[in-house]
């Protein structure tokens, strides 16, 4: 069944803040394998600029992401999540994150489509820090797998 295009720009209340630690920074970026020395040296950091250690740009997908689960677990939408599929993913930034920070998101969804019997929703997420400064925008692409046929 597609989902209610009723939905597309509805916004969701903002995520209680999520506290970027440096710990959380240095364990992401030894997962992803990057070995930048600004995401875990405060004095490499500081020598390119930033205040504290700052995270790889993917590490912003652990906050939108939850954000996103609020939209997608809304029993309004109707989405089944058992079949969602994550299809993209994109982060436009302001500024890198970094430890330290307290960041919120607000969710919005962008568009729904229907292609080939498949949910596409597109879910723009905002996050600001808590002086209310923009931090990064991400755009998250969830696909809902048409139920087979049987």
């Amino acid at each position: 069944m597609a989902l209610d295009q009723s939905f597309v720009g509805r916004t969701y209340p903002p995520t209680e803040p999520y506290e970027v630690g440096r710990e959380k920074i240095r364990e992401f970026a030894e997962a992803i394998g990057d070995a930048n020395p600004a995401y875990t040296d405060p004095d490499a950091a500081k020598a390119l600029g930033h205040p504290d250690v700052i995270a790889p740009p993917t590490f912003a997908f652990a906050i939108t992401f939850k954000a996103a689960g609020e939209v997608v677990q809304d029993p309004a939408l109707g989405l089944d999540y058992s079949r969602v599929v994550h299809g993209d993913q994109k982060f436009a930034y302001e500024r890198p994150v970094r430890a330290g920070d307290r960041l919120s998101v607000v969710s919005t969804i962008e568009s729904i489509k229907s292609l080939a019997g498949n949910d596409v929703i597109d879910i723009r997420g905002e996050v600001r820090d808590e002086s209310g400064e923009h931090v990064v925008t991400a755009h998250t692409k969830l696909v809902a797998r048409a139920a087979e046929e049987g």
